[in-house]
């Protein structure tokens, strides 16, 4: 009984601590350089907690050097040699910084996340109060102690992740880890070893996702994006994917042909020395890939995408190509591995290249281990302190209503479609066969799905068809409805979310800045959060991403300018240029306002109704029943 009584003693003191922070971030794309640097600085909270911690008693100048540290401690202190005093005056500074940090957790909880091997001395020192004068030397001691030791280095990247760690509890990934930037296997193993990280699966991710279970039209997607962006150190380096047999393969078969139309995007350093052979590394998988999306289509004709069915529209002679009705011109492009009399049938060559490609997907470890990770902390949407947050969209009609899309022989609409979207993504985990796989790809591509929002996904055009106009998509209504305060009350009522007091989160399409675009649409219902963190999209962003950030005062967007991640720290570049704010609290939010809160509550509820039955006689104490 005593047990329980101060459980609820605990529990309800609990529930007055501030509510703490929450980042959401989207379409990293591989960009861990821009991505790590964000997180360091917690989209400038980490400067701000400095702010916070020493006011006007230190410069510009050791704020920055201080911030510096606690972005990237291993650096800074092997770039010169320190002395005593700066130990002593450095482990000062970062234990001010450390204890406004943890001002909004329990001991408990700071407890729970200090390093093990540092986790008495830390805690001794941020909870000793150094201007007691009957505790004073005790601190200074232990200062001294762990400078004189020789773990002093160690000791302040321990303690700077530990600030890090502390300054964002909840980390929101809405979508699209993979993809265009060169480094998506290092964002995963950062998450990996973060508190608080979940997921809601982007277009991209699914067709990783796809393409590690072996599927064959997912895999050529992405071995085709990743060559299209000269990104070979994801494929090679991070998940030892040899894509050797495609290039020998591409040499013999395009011996003779530049290959100029398949240049890559995105010229790397890779690229720069290999640009013929990247390009038609680049055309053969194009080529294959629309082979296998063709077959895959001729086996889902639910999918209704019969539309794309646009090989075998090409005419070779007359070099045109005629959709809906409409002929474009295309250019002088050789397909020798088509076979005009069944032109969606792998040649012999590609069908064995393809099992090839699909064995290496699968045995690739450390590319499972990701994807086992993104499915156990993902879902297709979540919802979270009153705010709901998915990728791409929710399929709407131009008129507000949801889309209703037919999937195992049942149509399916706004929430459900989601639910049914996420079931049957995990079935295809536990179950990859290539019926059930088949339907991730429909998901990165299809014009229903509610990850790609778009009514096609042009890439046969762009390759084949000379006119621009051509390889137009167009977008699901729900992008112009989400200017609608309407609209976003009707899809937070869906998703059972309050919608006077819920916000809609989601990414995928990028906001141009630099032609006038805002993230915050229907007064602040929708908060669009893709910001070009992407470099191949900041020239058309203008910007460099957005993260939203909750905390207990307010909701904001930290608005990142296109940065040099190895220099902005030094050169001060790395403060937020621009914030904007989407709703201020009137009171400070607590833990009782928080999901987390309502379950602590439920908690102490069931903890009363324990101890009123002690009290009652209902149930017997353990101590008289002997």
């Amino acid at each position: 009984m005593p047990a329980a009584a101060a459980e609820i003693v605990r529990l309800s003191a609990v529930l007055e601590l501030p509510k703490t922070t929450e980042h959401f971030m989207s379409d990293i794309h591989g960009e861990y350089a821009y991505f790590t640097h964000i997180l360091k600085n917690a989209s400038g909270a980490i400067h701000r907690k400095i702010d916070d911690s020493f006011g006007d008693l230190l410069g510009e100048e050791e704020k920055n050097a201080l911030a510096l540290l606690l972005y990237y401690p291993e650096r800074e202190l092997a770039a010169e040699k320190h002395n005593h005093r700066w130990y002593r005056v450095t482990i000062h500074r970062l234990i001010a910084v450390c204890r406004v940090a943890t001002d909004k957790y329990s001991r408990a909880k700071v407890r729970s996340r200090l390093p093990q091997e540092y986790a008495y001395i830390i805690e001794e020192l941020i909870n000793t109060n150094e201007h007691d004068s009957s505790k004073k030397r005790y601190f200074e001691s232990i200062i001294e102690n762990v400078i004189d030791s020789g773990i002093a280095d160690s000791f302040i990247i321990a303690l700077s992740n530990l600030i890090s760690r502390l300054t964002v509890d909840r980390l929101h990934i809405v979508g699209d880890v993979f993809d265009r930037g060169p480094a998506a296997q290092l964002v995963l193993d950062d998450l990996q070893r973060r508190h608080g990280v979940d997921f809601v699966w982007g277009n991209h991710d699914i067709l990783w996702i796809g393409a590690a279970l072996g599927n064959p039209a997912c895999i050529a997607n992405a071995l085709r994006n990743s060559v299209k962006y000269g990104n070979f150190d994801t494929l090679e380096d991070g998940y030892g994917i040899n894509v050797r047999p495609l290039a020998l393969f591409a040499m013999e078969q395009y011996a003779s042909d530049p290959c100029s139309a398949f240049l890559p995007t995105q010229v790397t350093d890779c690229v720069a020395e290999n640009s013929e052979t990247t390009a038609k590394i680049l055309k053969a998988i194009t080529v294959i890939q629309f082979k296998l999306e063709g077959l895959l289509i001729q086996r889902h004709p639910e999918y209704r995408m019969n539309d794309r069915l646009l090989l075998d529209k090409l005419d070779m002679q007359k070099h045109t190509l005629t959709v809906d009705g409409k002929t474009y011109h295309t250019h002088d492009i050789a397909l020798p591995t088509v076979d005009w009399a069944d032109p969606y049938r792998l040649s012999p060559m590609e069908e064995q290249l393809v099992q090839q490609l699909i064995l290496t997907f699968r045995r690739s470890a450390q590319l499972q281990e990701h994807i086992r990770y993104m499915v156990d902390k993902g879902a297709m949407y979540r919802v979270c302190n009153e705010n709901l947050f998915y990728h791409g969209c929710i399929p709407m009609e131009k008129d507000g209503s949801f889309s209703s899309v037919r999937i195992g022989g049942k149509n399916y609409a706004g929430r459900a479609l989601l639910d049914a979207c996420d079931r049957l993504c995990r079935s295809a985990v536990y179950d990859p066969r290539e019926e059930n796989t088949d339907f991730l790809w429909y998901l990165w591509c299809g014009p229903l799905s509610p990850l790609n929002g778009k009514n096609k996904i042009a890439t046969f055009e762009r390759t084949f068809v000379v006119e621009p106009d051509a390889g137009q998509e167009e977008k699901n209504p729900y992008y112009t409805l989400w200017n609608k305060v309407k609209t976003g009350e009707d899809i937070l009522r869906e998703f059972g979310v309050d919608p006077g007091r819920g916000h809609i989160i989601n990414g995928h399409v990028p906001v141009r800045k630099s032609k006038g675009e805002e993230p915050v649409k229907a007064g602040g219902k929708f908060i669009n959060i893709d910001g070009g963190l992407s470099k191949a999209y900041q020239p058309v962003t203008g910007i460099c991403g957005y993260t939203l950030v909750c905390n207990s005062h307010v909701m904001y967007l930290a608005e990142h300018q296109p940065f040099d991640p190895d220099t902005a720290a030094r050169q001060n570049a790395d403060m937020i240029s621009r914030t904007i704010l989407v709703e201020k609290y009137p009171d400070r939010l607590r833990v009782r306002d928080t999901d987390g809160g309502r379950d602590v509550e439920a908690r102490i509820d069931d903890l009363k109704m324990l101890l009123e039955a002690y009290r009652s006689g209902e149930i017997r104490s353990p101590a008289r029943m002997e």
